[in-house]
């Protein structure tokens, strides 16, 4: 014999036995309602002149078991509900998961360049680099130009400010967050010296001053 509905979903968990009873219970004070109802308005069901055929009761079995459907239906609806209420749980617990995930990054990411910065010192010189389509700069000496241009040394983004570590740390921050390190190629070339503009022109012997 097939499992009906209630019991199917018994077996799958999506209802519990108290479900089940509290469905029933709801049921049939919906049908003694109904019956008094009908007491009142003094409702009788139409006499027949002729008795009904041999087969007439087979036809009229399933609706004597007509407000028993209204049992596996409500179990349904509560297990469409419960279904409902897991999946956004679910996706809740997801978001929290993410926004946890992305929170401890960022403090790894804070941890790796406060231990790890290249202390730049009190110079006037400059590297020019290029950050969200605008040339920026930072000081720096002779030598840490030479190391960020031989990739030694890269660029990070720091609370709203520009930091140098070392390459490899660079690697382990951009594992973390790829628009943390800003790429050697962003580089600026530098601005030419005055006498350097012009290399290239020859000046005419009669040239006059």
């Amino acid at each position: 014999m097939s499992m009906s509905l209630r019991d199917q979903l018994l077996a799958a968990g999506l209802v519990s036995q108290k479900q089940v009873r509290d469905a029933e219970r709801q049921q049939q004070h919906e049908q003694r309602g109904q019956q008094r109802g009908q007491q009142k308005r003094g409702h009788q069901p139409p006499q027949q002149k002729h008795p009904p055929p041999a087969n007439a009761a087979a036809r009229t079995a399933p609706s004597a078991a007509a407000p028993g459907v209204a049992l596996p239906s409500a179990l349904a609806r509560q297990a469409s509900a419960q279904s409902a209420k897991v999946a956004r749980d679910l996706e809740l617990n997801r978001r929290q998961q993410e926004k946890a995930q992305k929170k401890a990054r960022a403090a790894q990411i804070r941890q790796l360049i406060e231990q790890n910065r290249v202390p730049r010192g009190d110079t006037e010189e400059r590297y020019n680099f290029i950050d969200g389509g605008r040339v920026r700069f930072i000081s720096a000496n002779a030598d840490i130009r030479r190391r960020l241009m031989a990739g030694e040394l890269v660029i990070v983004r720091h609370e709203r400010t520009h930091e140098v570590v070392p390459a490899a740390i660079g690697q382990r921050i951009r594992e973390r967050d790829e628009h943390a390190v800003i790429s050697a190629a962003s580089a600026a070339p530098p601005t030419p010296p005055l006498d350097d503009a012009y290399k290239g022109f020859e000046v005419p012997d009669d040239l006059m001053w």
